[in-house]
C-alpha cells in the first residue's frame, strides 16, 4: 500500500484559518478524493485548527499549528498538532444538553466527532487525528 501526504504549518493567528480551505482543496485535487466528502472534511478540519489556535496555542503567533495529511487506500487522515498543553476531550460539556444549547462555542469537538469517521486525541489532547473513508 502506497501512502501519499501533504503538510501545512500555520502561525497561531485566527486570520490563518482561511488557509485551511485552500489546503483542503489541494488535498482533494491532488488525491482525487470524492467531492461529496468536501463539506464534512472542511468543517471538521477548520474546527480542529481553530481549536488548536485559540485553545491550544492561546492565539500566540510564535506558536505553530501543523497539519499533516496522509492518503492511503480508501482513507484520508488529517493530523492537527498544536504546541499547547492539551486538554481532556472527555471532560467537555455536552453541547446538546438543554443548558448548553444557547451557549456560544463549545461545539468544535462534537462537530469533529459527528463529521469524521474516526477521531483520536493523543499527547494529552494537543494532537487530534481525523479520519475519513471513501471508495
Amino acid at each position: 500500500m502506497t501512502e501519499l501526504g501533504l503538510n501545512l504549518t500555520l502561525e497561531s493567528n485566527l486570520k490563518n484559518i482561511a488557509e485551511v480551505e485552500t489546503y483542503v482543496q489541494q488535498v482533494f485535487k491532488e488525491f482525487r478524493i470524492d467531492e461529496s466528502l468536501f463539506g464534512n472534511i472542511l468543517i471538521a478540519i477548520t474546527e480542529a485548527v481553530s481549536n488548536a489556535i485559540i485553545h491550544g496555542n492561546q492565539a500566540k503567533s510564535n506558536k505553530k499549528v501543523q497539519i499533516t495529511t496522509v492518503v492511503a487506500s480508501n482513507k484520508v487522515s488529517f493530523t492537527i498538532q498544536d504546541e499547547g498543553t492539551g486538554f481532556n476531550p472527555h471532560n467537555l460539556p455536552d453541547p446538546t444538553a438543554p443548558e448548553n444549547l444557547l451557549t456560544p462555542g463549545g461545539r468544535g469537538v462534537f462537530l469533529m466527532q459527528q463529521l469524521s469517521d474516526k477521531v483520536t486525541f493523543s499527547e494529552g489532547g494537543s494532537i487530534v487525528q481525523l479520519e475519513f473513508y471513501f471508495s
